[in-house]
């Protein structure tokens, strides 16, 4: 398989998929969701819109669900059940980053979460945080879970506004590293992920 990373995040709507486009256009890696639930605004078809020569970096997701829930609600809704032992790995010759849905905890089917997902595979983690209240308690909890399961964190990236003082206790109490920021854009488009890229792409490099 080729190198696969997994994006996490601490919670639902953290930004992992901005944060994936990211880091795929600054790494030239290939981007994989392989659960998607709502058809309406798919993930896979945003970062294809967004990266350079999205139509061959972007891969189709194992299972699309039709309802915007929780996977594993929507898969009973549509009477899907999802295995993923199963699922058929997109092939590439580049790095692929691998878009998990909500949370690190979050389900992924009726009896697995996304860090079984992470887990099973042995996926190094992109952990995907941001700063509001109560954050640097969930992502205190979510590196808590990753060490424990033996999950290999590579880094943190901060989406959204940036606090020094919470970073830096995030950073100092967990012996872990913020690798890189990413901004709230304005507007969201292939021009404004390049440039971020250009900017985060020397620091990703030194722990990628």
């Amino acid at each position: 398989m080729t190198k696969s990373l997994a994006i996490a995040g601490i919670h639902t709507g953290i930004g992992k998929t901005i944060a994936s486009a990211v880091i795929a256009e600054a790494l030239s890696a290939d981007y994989w969701k392989p659960v998607q639930a709502g058809i309406q605004e798919r993930d896979t078809d945003l970062v294809r819109k967004l990266i350079s020569n999205g139509a061959h970096r972007v891969h189709a997701e194992s299972v699309l669900l039709s309802q915007p829930m929780s996977p594993h609600a929507a898969a009973t809704a549509d009477g899907i059940e999802i295995d993923f032992t199963k699922f058929v790995w997109p092939v590439t010759n580049n790095m692929l980053l691998v878009e998990t849905a909500g949370g690190l905890l979050s389900p992924m089917s009726e009896n697995k979460t996304m860090a079984d997902f992470i887990s099973y595979f042995q996926l190094p983690v992109i952990l995907v945080a941001a700063n509001y209240l109560g954050s640097i308690n969930h992502t205190l909890l979510t590196l808590e879970v990753l060490k424990a399961r033996g999950i290999k964190l590579i880094g943190i990236i901060m989406s959204g506004t940036s606090s020094l003082s919470s970073e830096s206790f995030i950073e100092q109490y967990s012996e872990s590293s913020i690798i890189a920021g990413i901004p709230h854009f304005e507007v969201i488009d292939a021009d404004a992920i390049k440039n971020c890229a250009a900017l985060i792409k020397s620091n990703l490099l030194k722990f990628i």
